[in-house]
């Protein structure tokens, strides 16, 4: 079984926080927070302050996906007690050892993002410190975007090299997922699958995570 972490990228936006207690209530590991800045990806989505409205709402703790350029001069913004997780793009970072660091101290997990152009090897020397690996599936920057499928390459990838060394970081994947893939994913090695559009969407939200968690 994997965990499942929906993205509120997917919400209807108007009714914001009735969409993530519908989730919260039935049962989700994860709330998704996708932060876009327009310049390392070419969209724009929101900040800190619309994630920190639903501290009181989500019962769920935060991932937050930072898909923005010089993330270190944000990252105390997104860190509040329900904050779990806060991933930077490896793609971003200049000195990335010193930003995984840097998010240690705020008392956060570290993530590491890899786009799908980008290979596994260029993390071989942080996957000792960090304490999750994001596989991007799709081009970051939209919702609703089709599957690549070299993501479960990586998936499998990652999860021979962990358990070679014997790293204990988890698996996300993001972008594209869901019930009809989610199989393929958590067979690959997936611990955490990120939906937007497979969950906030769907007809029997219900449904569509029991299907995706397995």
């Amino acid at each position: 079984m994997a965990q499942i972490a929906p993205s509120i990228l997917s919400c209807d936006f108007a009714r914001l926080g009735e969409d993530v207690k519908d989730v919260c209530d039935i049962g989700i590991d994860y709330l998704h927070i996708d932060v876009m800045d327009g310049a390392f990806v070419p969209n724009i989505s929101f900040g800190s302050a619309v994630m920190k409205s639903l501290n009181g709402i989500a019962a769920a703790p935060y991932d937050v996906h930072l898909m923005i350029e010089n993330p270190d001069n944000l990252l105390e913004d997104f860190v509040t007690d329900n904050t779990a997780f806060i991933t930077v793009h490896q793609e971003a970072c200049r000195h990335l050892n010193r930003t995984v660091q840097h998010i240690h101290s705020l008392g956060v997990k570290a993530g590491v993002a890899i786009n799908p152009a980008t290979p596994v090897s260029v993390l071989e020397n942080i996957l000792c410190d960090v304490d999750m690996v994001l596989v991007m599936s799709v081009n970051p920057g939209f919702g609703g975007q089709k599957f690549i499928p070299v993501a479960l390459d990586k998936i499998c990838q990652l999860d021979e090299i962990r358990k070679t060394k014997g790293y204990d970081f988890l698996i996300e994947v993001d972008g594209g997922a869901g019930a009809g893939n989610a199989e393929a994913l958590r067979a690959a090695g997936c611990d955490i699958i990120v939906a937007g559009t497979a969950v906030f969407k769907a007809a029997d939200r219900k449904e569509a995570i029991t299907l995706i968690k397995g």
